[in-house]
């Protein structure tokens, strides 16, 4: 049987935390979910004790110096408390399915995989969260990916260099990993990207784990959208939304000239990371910089790329 380590790392979500533990320590094979306090300013971490006390399952830490870090900290300290074989997230207003684990108790059973990845929904938990929801991701229901695939497809699906699209980046919520495929290479979130911190780690994930798709077509965890969610606060292609992008694919762009990835996939990551970095750019200095790219990468025209730069 499965023995997973449920990490979840916890700011201000006092009113939605109880759920959210309650959903994972439900199943069998979790082993034990790890609260990981990152210096809430509401009752957080009394909740935090509160579960830890009344659940055998549940275990709470905090950093070192009681201070704020962001989820990448949380979830790498998470990581490294965690004493089960599998690893998974939960994002603390999130909640689990009770299918959350079907795929994983029969891909696990082959060796080579190492690493599961399925679906996840969406619930409206206050109107003022679902308007910014919807007018920011139109009727997105559902988090997935368009076909199952394994192995070095899915790391090119996600930059977006298979024939087929692949479909949206798969989430947190529904993901599983073998604890010991994080650790040769060192596996970690960069704990220095206070948002995209995620999707960071799973293009990196991807490139240096087996992963296999496991239920695409239903959700096995739901989403919770409400008044305070990060994700919905930041309009497209306004300075601070390409500012994180620059710092996102920055991150990337630095690994990946670290990592013997094709030619091919270096210069995706290179030239989404070039095209967020002019669109920061202003006047003749932009204008300047597109001519420049574009000498030694034609490619910097394509659709995929200067709508980032001339979306302003």
């Amino acid at each position: 049987m499965l023995d997973i380590s449920v990490i979840t790392p916890v700011y201000n979500a006092a009113e939605f935390l109880e759920k959210s533990v309650r959903s994972a320590v439900q199943f069998e094979e979790v082993k034990e979910v790890i609260l990981v306090e990152d210096q809430s300013t509401d009752h957080s971490l009394e909740i935090c004790r509160q579960l830890a006390d009344e659940i055998p399952k549940v275990r709470l830490f905090q950093h070192a110096d009681k201070g704020n870090h962001g989820a990448g900290a949380s979830r790498n300290l998470g990581i490294e408390k965690a004493t089960g074989s599998f690893i998974a997230f939960l994002d603390a207003d999130d909640y689990y399915l009770p299918n959350r684990f079907d795929a994983e108790r029969e891909r696990f059973k082959d060796p080579k995989i190492e690493g599961v990845f399925n679906a996840i929904g969406t619930e409206y938990l206050t109107e003022k969260g679902k308007r910014e929801f919807e007018a920011k991701f139109k009727e997105l229901t559902l988090t997935t990916v368009n076909y199952p695939a394994e192995g070095k497809e899915v790391f090119r699906g996600l930059l977006g260099l298979t024939p087929e699209k692949f479909g949206t980046f798969f989430t947190l919520n529904a993901l599983t990993i073998r604890k010991s495929s994080l650790d040769s290479p060192q596996l970690r979130f960069n704990a220095a990207l206070r948002v995209h911190q995620d999707s960071d780690f799973i293009i990196r994930l991807a490139y240096h784990c087996h992963l296999k798709t496991g239920i695409i077509d239903q959700a096995v965890a739901m989403r919770g959208v409400h008044d305070n969610n990060r994700i919905t606060k930041i309009t497209r292609y306004t300075p601070e939304y390409n500012q994180r992008q620059i710092l996102l694919w920055k991150s990337l762009h630095q690994w990946a000239e670290y990592n013997q990835i094709s030619a091919e996939e270096k210069k995706r990551i290179y030239l989404m990371y070039k095209s967020f970095d002019l669109a920061s750019k202003k006047g003749i200095v932009k204008y300047f910089g597109i001519l420049l790219e574009f000498i030694k990468n034609p490619e910097i025209l394509k659709t995929r790329y200067r709508f980032t730069y001339y979306s302003r």
